[in-house]
């Protein structure tokens, strides 16, 4: 059965994550977190990741943008910088502005050109994914964006892998399911989506019960391997 859907996870996906420390480092007297922007960018995703996933077994669901300001204010501690409300508040106001990735709108254009649906699929919240599609803007080009606030549980629970099936009327197999996060992807294929991990950190694979059927660098080629299968 030939792909009709593809659906995208939305931070480290399509949108670069990192883009609110790096261009904060970058402001006028902001030296010290010049000097090691990329290690709090880097502890602030994976508690923010962390976080979903402890929530999700305990039950003690909120939404992404909780989860979000308390991965920082972890990060921030980490970096000495947690006395900082200035440089706290800089970097939440950022995060609903992050850039997408630069092959991000033309490879959106193509897909909705070959006549597929398009959509994102995240953990985040609909007022900050509107916030990120909004300042990318690519709202254009999605024919909808699905957060986990409706089943309220966090990705990999297959509760929000559901909503797409329920949203598009389409099975399994005809969904293109596209992830940066190594563990979603891997998810994804269990669930029984094709499944792509766009790995560009040129990370190991997860050990996980599942593999994604397909690997890649970046977004670029994703026009091209819908229309293959």
């Amino acid at each position: 059965m030939p792909i009709t859907t593809c659906i995208f996870d939305a931070y480290g996906t399509l949108f670069d994550v990192t883009a609110a420390a790096r261009q904060a480092a970058a402001e006028p007297g902001r030296e010290t977190l010049a000097a090691n922007w990329a290690d709090l960018a880097a502890n602030w995703r994976f508690k923010q990741l962390q976080y979903t996933w402890l929530r999700a077994l305990t039950g003690d669901h909120c939404d992404l943008w909780q989860i979000t300001q308390d991965g920082l204010d972890w990060a921030l501690e980490a970096a000495g910088l947690l006395g900082d409300a200035d440089l706290r508040a800089r970097l939440l106001q950022l995060y609903w502005e992050l850039s997408s990735y630069a092959e991000v709108p033309k490879m959106l254009e193509t897909l909705k050109k070959n006549g597929l649906n398009t959509a994102i699929l995240s953990n985040g919240s609909p007022d900050m994914l509107a916030g990120a599609v909004n300042s990318a803007g690519i709202s254009g080009v999605l024919d909808d964006v699905l957060s986990v606030e409706s089943v309220g549980i966090f990705k990999p629970a297959p509760a929000v892998y559901d909503l797409v099936g329920a949203r598009f009327n389409c099975a399994k197999s005809e969904v293109l399911f596209v992830s940066s996060n190594g563990w979603d992807a891997c998810a994804a294929a269990g669930y029984g989506f094709h499944s792509v991990w766009v790995n560009r950190a040129a990370d190991p694979i997860d050990r996980l019960p599942a593999v994604p059927q397909h690997f890649m660098s970046d977004l670029t080629g994703i026009p091209d391997l819908a229309a293959r299968l």
